[in-house]
C-alpha cells in the first residue's frame, strides 16, 4: 500500500484505525479490531499503525489515523469484547439501520473519543486526524432513538430543536477535537470528509441529500470557526452528472475557504473503470479541475480507496505521475502556524564532496528536507528527503536545503555549491 502511494506521487496515506470503536494498534481504551484477525479484542502479535507510520514516513509520506467517531458496529450482530464503549455505555449504544451507532449527544461517549484521540497522538507521531461523513447516521425513515440524552437536555432548560441540538452536539464535537489538537498536537492536522453537497441548492442547481438536516452536520461551520484544518467534501460523481456538478461544487467549496484553511477534494478512486462514466480521463479530469481551483483555496484530492492504486487499475498509478504528481510537493503549512507567524531553524548542513549531510536541532518536529537546483529562473524543487535522511548526493552545480517542519512550515534554505 505504502509502496503503491510513492510511486503514484503521493504525499501523504490516511490509515482506517477505528472503524467501529476499536484499534488498528494497542490501546487500552479500546479492543483490537476484528479487521485483523477475524475476531475482536485478538491481539494480531504487531501494530499496524506503529508499523505504516515508520515505512511511510521512510517513503516521505505523510500518515494521517483515520477514525470514525460514533460507528460502534459495521453489522448488528458483531460481536463486541470490553473496553468497547457500547459496553461501557450501553443506555448510549443504538442500533440504527444496519449498524450500531454511539449517541452523538451523550457525554460519556464525546469524552471517550477525546481520550482516544489524545491517546493516539500523544503515543504516535501521526500527522493528522481525519473523520469521514458519518456523524448522525444516514437516516433510514425512522428517526434516531435519542430520546434518552434528548430528554436530559430538555428538563435541564434547554431551548434549542431537536435538529439544531443535534447539530450542535456534532458542532461541539468537532470544535473539541480542534481544542485538543492545538493545545497537545498543533502539528497535527485535523479535517474531515462530509458529504460532497452542502445542501440541496447550495450553490444554485446543485441538487442531492442535505446532510445539513440528515446527518445534522455543519461543516461550513466547523470551516469558518477554525476548528478543521481541511475539508475533503466527497465529491463522489461524475463531471457528466450536472445536479452535483464536479466542476461547480469544487469552485464553490474552494470559495468557501477562510483563514488560510484548505479544501481537499474527496475523489472516488473505486469506481474507476465501473462504468463508461468512470474512466480514466474522468479521475484525471476531476483532478485537473480540483487544480484549477488552487488559487481559491483547494489544494489537493484525497482518494478512495488505495485499491485501485496498488493493483494499477487502468494504468491509474502512471496517469496520475505523468499528468500531475511527477514532481514532489510538501503538503500546505497549517493555518495556526502561518497565522503565528512561525518559524523552522535551518538544517545543519556540512559537505563532503558531492555528499552532504543532514541534521537538524529539532529532530521531533522535522517532517522533511527540501532540496533546490538553482535554475536559470530561480530555484527549482528537486527533491523532498524523508527526515530520517541522513545525506544527499548532490552534482555540480548550486544547491539550496531547507528544513519542513511538521506543520509544513518551511526554513529558510542553506546554500552550497560544488564545481
Amino acid at each position: 500500500l505504502l509502496d503503491a502511494s510513492e510511486a503514484a506521487g503521493l504525499n501523504a496515506v490516511f490509515l482506517q484505525v477505528r472503524p467501529e470503536c476499536d484499534a488498528l494498534y494497542p490501546s487500552a481504551l479500546e479492543p483490537w479490531s476484528r479487521s485483523l484477525s477475524g475476531q475482536q479484542g485478538v491481539d494480531p502479535g504487531w501494530d499496524p499503525l506503529a508499523v505504516a507510520i515508520a515505512e511511510g514516513h521512510a517513503r516521505g509520506l505523510e500518515v494521517h489515523a483515520w477514525l470514525n467517531p460514533y460507528r460502534a458496529k459495521a453489522s448488528k450482530s458483531s460481536q463486541i469484547v470490553p473496553p468497547h464503549v457500547a459496553l461501557a455505555h450501553p443506555e448510549h449504544a443504538h442500533d440504527y439501520d444496519k449498524y450500531t451507532w454511539m449517541d452523538p449527544g451523550a457525554a460519556p461517549v464525546q469524552d471517550h473519543l477525546l481520550a482516544v484521540i489524545e491517546d493516539i497522538v500523544s503515543r504516535y507521531p501521526v500527522d493528522g486526524i481525519h473523520f469521514d461523513d458519518y456523524f448522525y447516521p444516514y437516516p433510514d425513515g425512522s428517526d434516531f432513538p435519542d430520546d434518552l440524552t434528548w430528554g436530559d437536555y430538555a428538563d435541564g432548560g434547554g431551548l434549542l430543536g431537536r435538529g439544531d441540538w443535534r447539530r450542535s452536539n456534532v458542532d461541539h464535537m468537532v470544535e473539541s477535537v480542534g481544542a485538543l489538537l492545538g493545545e497537545v498536537a498543533p502539528d497535527v492536522r485535523f479535517g474531515i470528509s462530509p458529504f460532497g453537497i452542502y445542501r440541496p441548492g447550495t450553490p444554485p442547481g446543485i441538487q442531492g441529500f442535505d446532510q445539513y438536516e440528515g446527518l445534522y452536520a455543519d461543516p461550513l461551520r466547523w470551516l469558518d470557526e477554525g476548528w478543521v484544518d481541511y475539508l475533503a467534501p466527497q465529491l463522489y460523481w461524475p463531471t457528466t452528472y450536472p445536479q452535483q456538478a464536479y466542476d461547480v461544487l469544487i469552485a464553490w467549496w474552494a470559495s468557501e475557504t477562510t483563514g488560510g484553511r484548505h479544501i481537499f477534494a474527496g475523489n472516488y478512486l473505486s469506481k474507476l473503470g465501473s462504468a463508461p462514466e468512470w474512466s480514466l480521463e474522468e479521475l484525471l479530469l476531476q483532478v485537473e479541475l480540483t487544480r484549477d481551483e488552487a488559487a481559491s483555496g483547494a489544494r489537493g484530492n484525497i482518494f478512495f480507496n488505495i485499491e485501485p492504486l496498488v493493483d494499477d487499475w487502468e494504468g491509474i498509478a502512471g496517469a496520475l505521475v505523468d499528468e500531475f504528481y511527477g514532481a514532489p510537493a510538501l503538503t500546505p503549512a497549517l493555518a495556526a502556524a502561518v497565522a503565528a507567524g512561525e518559524e523552522f531553524d535551518p538544517p545543519h548542513v556540512e559537505l563532503a564532496g558531492e555528499v552532504a549531510s543532514l541534521a537538524h536541532a529539532d529532530a521531533d518536529r522535522l517532517r522533511a528536507y527540501v532540496v533546490y537546483a538553482a535554475g536559470r529562473d530561480g530555484w527549482v524543487l528537486d527533491r523532498i528527503l524523508p527526515a530520517s535522511s541522513g545525506e544527499a548526493i548532490l552534482g555540480p552545480g548550486r544547491w539550496a536545503i531547507s528544513a519542513a517542519a511538521r506543520s509544513g512550515v518551511e526554513s529558510l534554505g542553506v546554500v552550497v555549491e560544488l564545481p
